[in-house]
């Protein structure tokens, strides 16, 4: 499988996220080798999309000359598009939430009811692809930190969509933390096994990832100082 890797993280390779992101890879490894690419956006030249729509009339070409186009091309040639980012002000950050604006040009401005809703049809053949949301959080708990984030998500790849949010996350950058860290990433691992051998993630298993590692009241108190 060709795996394209969005890092949205502006600590690139040192992000608490990508690390869940790299246990979750390694389990898709477990079960058949994978073609990795990652793309760190904050390393990219990415121009704000300004809402001309010149390029869903004129065939996909973007009035900005910068790293898209290449961007585009490497994300048609992708099975499965991975967004690994840590929720800024409850959303994406902002070199990734530029480069999603600028995937306008893989849409034209016709559109078509699909369910409840219209969508803009496709300019390019992105059907094979399924899309990937791994996203953490420095707060103890899920409830009221994730969900914009992953509505967002969900509304922008649908059903092909499948969600992974982790609270507590900068204890993946603690030695300290080892203790409930190293059995969470193997929770996470095997996660990245099963989505490789099925296209899913059991129920079961995203409640156990996406839930905190150690109690929210503790973690808060090592935040603050307080213990």
């Amino acid at each position: 499988m060709k795996i394209l890797v969005l890092n949205g993280s502006p600590k690139k390779g040192k992000s608490d996220t990508m690390k869940i992101t790299n246990a979750f890879i390694s389990g898709m490894k477990e079960f058949a080798d994978q073609d990795v690419q990652i793309i760190n956006t904050i390393d990219k030249h990415i121009e704000y999309c300004t809402g001309c729509f010149s390029c869903m009339r004129n065939g996909g070409i973007c009035i900005h000359d910068d790293d898209m186009k290449e961007i585009l091309d490497r994300i048609l040639e992708s099975d499965l598009l991975l967004c690994s980012f840590p929720v800024y002000c409850y959303g994406m950050p902002a070199s990734l939430k530029a480069l999603i604006d600028r995937t306008l040009p893989l849409s034209s401005m016709a559109m078509q009811k699909v369910g409840d809703r219209y969508e803009h049809i496709g300019q390019a053949d992105f059907s094979k692809l399924r899309y990937l949301m791994i996203c953490g959080c420095g707060f103890p708990n899920s409830e009221y930190n994730f969900e914009p984030a992953a509505a967002q998500f969900r509304l922008l790849f649908a059903d092909n969509s499948t969600v992974v949010t982790i609270p507590e996350s900068p204890m993946f950058n603690a030695p300290e933390a080892a203790v409930v860290t190293v059995p969470r990433l193997e929770l996470v691992a095997k996660a990245g096994k099963q989505y490789a051998e099925t296209g899913s993630i059991e129920p079961e298993l995203l409640e156990q990832l996406c839930s905190p590692m150690i109690p929210e009241e503790q973690y808060a108190a090592i935040v603050n100082g307080t213990v």
